[in-house]
């Protein structure tokens, strides 16, 4: 499993976002039905407005899932001092299902980066259980490893990220 890390670490994924950890279920995150999201792969904003479907493939329906997307490189990645943006928050999502099943506790926001190459990351943590999870009180400045702290979280189970900068009109057309 040591190799499904690699892309992470080369994003800079582990250690500015994440500790290192074994991925222990599939997390199968989809935009508009087909676009699969791989580590690493650029997605135009345009194709990221509506929330993706995210899949939990592993575990069992007694175990519960919270999932977190955050943009470690706000507002732009040579100075990320609003480090990191909050995109989503969805916890009680149950094993073998997709986060539409969970609890949506921050509402999805669309990725709109505004200056340079942005990481957008998925985050899967397994719950100890239901309905343990708090809120984060900004959506600026948030802290993956330490809203995993502050809910009893430990370390993720599963991580995807993509790249996303700004679209130029002859982009969108």
């Amino acid at each position: 499993m040591a190799r499904a890390l690699e892309p992470l670490v080369v994003g800079r994924v582990i250690g500015e976002v994440l500790d290192s950890f074994s991925p222990t279920v599939k997390m199968v995150v989809t935009y508009n039905s087909n676009k699969l999201v791989c580590n690493g792969h650029e997605f135009y904003p345009s194709a990221v407005v509506s929330r993706p479907r995210v899949e939990v493939q592993g575990g069992d329906m007694r175990s519960f899932f919270t999932l977190v997307m955050t943009d470690p490189d706000a507002p732009g990645p040579s100075d990320p001092y609003l480090r990191e943006h909050l995109h989503w928050i969805v916890t009680d999502i149950p094993g073998t299902t997709d986060a539409s099943f969970g609890k949506e506790m921050v509402g999805y926001e669309s990725p709109r980066p505004n200056i340079g190459i942005h990481r957008f990351v998925f985050v899967l943590f397994k719950q100890k259980r239901r309905q343990s999870v708090n809120p984060p009180s900004a959506r600026d400045q948030f802290n993956t490893r330490q809203f995993a702290a502050e809910n009893d979280l430990g370390l993720p189970v599963a991580a995807v990220y993509y790249n996303a900068q700004r679209e130029t009109a002859a982009r969108r057309r």
